[in-house]
């Protein structure tokens, strides 16, 4: 899931400046998963913005609303009559919801409420860690699931490098070696054989580094009359 974590008071106020109606978004799935921006952070977060503005002797009209998703115009149509009407919008979402928002409502003033971090899952209660790059051309099938640009702090292809010490990162003892979890991996499942072929360069066009990437899926889109 997209984990993000809340952008301090005093900058979302900052944010938000003069406007008077401000209306805060929240969002039900990934944000409200890790407690960033879910309906009862979108409700704190209207509240305490309310209550600042009326110590600050300027008091504005703030509301909230919580969508199923951010990331998706069916769910934004649903809140159109208050994005229109707001002077400015509080995303609770991640980066993909505020900009959605904006692209959406070209007219509305779009800012975040949250910072967004990476994709990851829970370890443990409170705690989130990062699992995924999004580099657009995995390898999991070659490192037993484990993702060594992701997880490995110099995204090495072919690991270990030669500062890992007991199993763990050079960069700080409490980080495990990637490569240290993907040997112990293939080594249970009896495939190091898997380990003696060298990955060739990645291919990082594939990544952000290419752009602002797409994805076409011929056979779902549904074709205008023009199109046909």
């Amino acid at each position: 899931m997209i984990v993000a974590e809340q952008k301090k008071l005093d900058e979302i106020k900052n944010l938000i400046g003069e406007a008077e109606k401000v209306l805060v978004v929240g969002c039900g799935t990934c944000v409200t998963v890790c407690f960033a921006g879910g309906a009862r952070e979108a409700a704190i977060t209207s509240a305490s913005l309310r209550m600042a503005s009326k110590l600050d002797g300027e008091p504005k009209d703030v509301t909230d609303v919580t969508v199923q998703r951010q990331c998706e115009w069916e769910y934004l149509d649903q809140i159109e009559d208050q994005i229109l009407e707001a002077d400015i919008v509080l995303s609770m979402g991640c980066g993909i919801g505020v900009q959605a928002i904006a692209e959406h409502y070209p007219d509305a003033w779009v800012v975040p409420g949250l910072n967004t971090k990476f994709l990851g899952l829970p370890t443990e209660q409170g705690v989130w860690a990062e699992r995924c790059a999004a580099c657009g051309d995995c390898v999991l099938g070659l490192t037993g699931g484990i993702c060594p640009i992701a997880r490995c702090s110099k995204s090495l292809l072919n690991g270990p490098c030669g500062g890992s010490e007991a199993g763990h990162c050079e960069i700080n003892p409490d980080v495990p070696c990637a490569w240290q979890l993907i040997y112990d991996r293939l080594s249970g499942a009896d495939k190091l054989h898997v380990l003696l072929e060298l990955q060739p360069p990645k291919n990082w066009q594939t990544s952000r580094d290419g752009g602002p990437r797409k994805i076409i899926r011929e056979d779902l889109r549904l074709l205008s009359e023009e199109e046909d």
